[in-house]
């Protein structure tokens, strides 16, 4: 699929490795955004004016099926939904700062309202000839780190779901792709590991996976973990461990 006067709907579009593909696509694509923060979606519109933007908190789903209510009232169809939105907490089970309510908060935004996405926006991506669901996963979904295990949960949960919903689509227009990343240099990773990826290089790699339909598409220190994990499973988990 040429990304070229398509229509694309991204989550977690205000920063990151989401605003890194907003300007990549905004010039030859139509792009609509599900984001919370107001403040935000008004300094994206500024700089994107035809950019249509749907506020929502997507750990709130009766707000995120308000959204995709207007979404598809204004919609008649839909070419790709990247689920990228995704939060992280990296304080474990038995540190005084943990947060009862992050479990909820993690699980929902990261797993629960890309499932809702997928479902409530079906009809629209299944009227195309041909059109792609993206989940950004990360290398934590094959194999988890000691900290922000909800986090791991949420992406291993995603991709089991992405590979079931996969068999569930065959014989529709709808095809379902993930993306595995590896640590990359955004603001939700400030302050966290070394050796990141550039969100410039990263954001490329996911264009390229989406225009050539990669099911699942390991990008840049993915490769060698996937690889290590099927050859040596138990290194994997050491070195994950350590994380």
């Amino acid at each position: 699929m040429q990304l070229i006067n398509k229509k694309i709907l991204i989550t977690g579009a205000t920063s990151g490795i989401g605003l890194k593909l907003v300007e990549k696509l905004y010039q030859n694509n139509n792009l609509y955004i599900i984001a919370r923060n107001q403040h935000k979606i008004n300094e994206l519109q500024d700089k994107f004016p035809a950019i249509i933007a749907y506020k929502a908190d997507l750990k709130n789903i009766d707000e995120l099926q308000a959204a995709v209510k207007q979404f598809r009232l204004e919609t008649e169809n839909l070419d790709v939904l990247i689920n990228n939105a995704a939060v992280q907490y990296t304080p474990t089970f038995i540190d005084n700062d943990f947060k009862f309510e992050s479990i909820n908060d993690e699980i929902t935004t990261n797993f629960t309202s890309l499932c809702c996405l997928c479902y409530l926006l079906f009809p629209l991506l299944n009227r195309q000839s041909e059109s792609i669901i993206l989940n950004i996963n990360s290398g934590l979904g094959l194999v988890p780190k000691t900290t922000s295990a909800i986090y791991c949960a949420s992406k291993g949960a995603m991709n089991i779901f992405s590979q079931s919903l996969r068999h569930q689509l065959k014989d529709t227009h709808v095809n379902v792709l993930q993306a595995f990343l590896p640590l990359v240099d955004t603001p939700m990773t400030k302050g966290r590991g070394k050796s990141k990826m550039a969100v410039e290089k990263v954001s490329t790699e996911i264009i390229k996976g989406i225009e050539k339909t990669i099911l699942d598409h390991d990008i840049g220190k993915v490769k060698f973990l996937r690889l290590i994990n099927r050859l040596l499973p138990s290194l994997a988990k050491q070195m994950m461990e350590k994380s």
